[in-house]
């Protein structure tokens, strides 16, 4: 190893940053412990670091306590489950970024008008459960190109498409060319539903790979955007791996490969990145760690005034 090239932007997002914002003001508002439905973002490391603090990740609201605190995680959930933490009596936290939240307004407001809905997405990604059940009985899934082409659906006057925002870009270039072309009246949302910041990192990569020999991408197995990320380096014939921790690295990727590239998913601490190029450089200081900036990111959320305000008083 020769060099190491980080890529710019990487790592967290505005909305994975605004998420663990709002679950640290919950904790000093009420106090642990207090609940948090599915992983805060998709990180194994964010969620230990949360739950030594007293924070309990679940997946059904009917295993909080009634009365209890619930924060619901950055990937939004399903007007149901709403409705189930209400019955219960629980006090709401919403962590939702607000880019998955248009989505789910854009949801209401093509069901409010009665289209029928495709969205593209992962089968089972809470995003695409959560952004579903604004509309019941009016969308359907499609993950890839070979997907819209076999859609049958009966015919709709109103028919909209909406997207996981987390998806490659390219994939769904293809598969909305696939539904335009079968479905030439196919309503867009105004403005695109990938987010930014999976946009940033991805044409953050496509300059990285075509630079090195060997991308790593740090993040988690269960983080959409991450796997996205290793999958763009790869179509452009880059090897890259998807590693969250400096002991799944291969030795030999230090003695075989002169150019490394090193990015992290949306929802990726810096720390884990740093821990990474640690073990890569191996106390060699003389290895170059250089950073390939594609995009400069200055979108930021920030929690509701009330959450702030009820924060700064405890």
């Amino acid at each position: 190893m020769e060099r190491i090239v980080l890529a710019a932007p990487r790592g967290f997002c505005a909305g994975v940053a605004y998420a663990i914002e709002v679950v640290n003001l919950a904790l000093k508002i009420h106090g642990a412990p207090i609940y948090v439905r599915h992983a805060i973002v998709h990180n194994e490391w964010v969620v230990r670091s949360f739950e030594t603090r007293g924070v309990i990740f679940i997946e059904e609201v009917e295993d909080v306590p009634e009365g209890e605190v619930l924060v619901f995680s950055a990937h939004g959930v399903s007007p149901e489950v709403r409705a189930q933490a209400a019955k219960r009596n629980l006090t709401v936290v919403d962590a939702t970024c607000p880019l998955v939240t248009k989505v789910h307004n854009e949801a209401k407001h093509f069901a409010a008008k009665d289209y029928f809905m495709v969205y593209i997405g992962h089968v089972g990604h809470v995003e695409a459960v959560g952004t579903m059940g604004e509309a019941p009985g009016r969308m359907v899934l499609v993950e890839t190109p070979e997907d819209a082409e076999a859609l049958q659906i009966p015919h709709y006057d109103k028919l909209a498409v909406l997207t996981q925002t987390t998806l490659s870009v390219d994939e769904v270039r293809a598969t909305m060319d696939v539904l335009k072309r079968r479905f030439p009246h196919l309503e867009l949302p105004s403005k695109d539903d990938i987010c930014y910041a999976t946009t940033n990192r991805q044409a953050a990569i496509r300059d990285l790979a075509i630079k090195c020999d060997l991308v790593l991408i740090v993040g988690s197995t269960t983080s959409s955007n991450s796997n996205r990320l290793r999958e763009v380096a790869e179509s452009l014939g880059t090897e890259s791996h998807l590693i969250l921790t400096p002991d799944q690295i291969d030795p030999k990727w230090k003695t075989d490969y002169k150019t490394i590239g090193i990015s992290s998913g949306a929802s990726t601490p810096e720390q884990l990145v740093e821990d990474v190029i640690g073990a890569l450089l191996d106390g060699r200081e003389t290895v170059p760690v250089d950073t390939l900036e594609t995009v400069k990111e200055d979108v930021t959320f920030r929690p509701s005034r009330d959450l702030i305000q009820l924060a700064m008083s405890k």
